[in-house]
């Protein structure tokens, strides 16, 4: 079982910004390509992922409005969402995942777009 720390979301009003924050265990940070993706009611989707090298992943809802990055020293990884909107709102999870056999996901982190 891996434990991620996760922290960030809550409110904003429209056009606001949040950032959402994972850290993991040293041993698959550096080795696994970590993101997030988020679930709505009935939809589940990519945000972003980003590899051990910094190569970055968009989903097209969030393209240009959210972005990702990894702190290699502190093992964490962030998600800087911007412009928000109200279809933003969902549950969003941290993802670790080594693209073979093995994917970990976060408890999850409450991210409401409301005015």
């Amino acid at each position: 079982q891996v434990q991620f720390v996760e922290s960030g979301g809550g409110l904003a009003q429209p056009g606001g910004s949040l950032r959402l924050s994972c850290t993991s265990p040293e041993n698959i940070f550096s080795t696994y390509v970590m993101g997030w993706y988020r679930q709505a009611p009935g939809k589940r989707e990519l945000v972003a992922t980003i590899t051990p090298e910094g190569r970055t992943r968009y989903g097209e809802s969030v393209k240009d409005r959210f972005i990702i990055s990894r702190d290699n020293a502190k093992n964490t990884v962030y998600l800087q969402m911007d412009s928000l909107k109200p279809e933003d709102t969902a549950v969003y999870y941290c993802n670790a995942n080594d693209e073979v056999t093995y994917v970990f996901w976060g408890q999850g982190a409450q991210v409401t777009v409301s005015s």
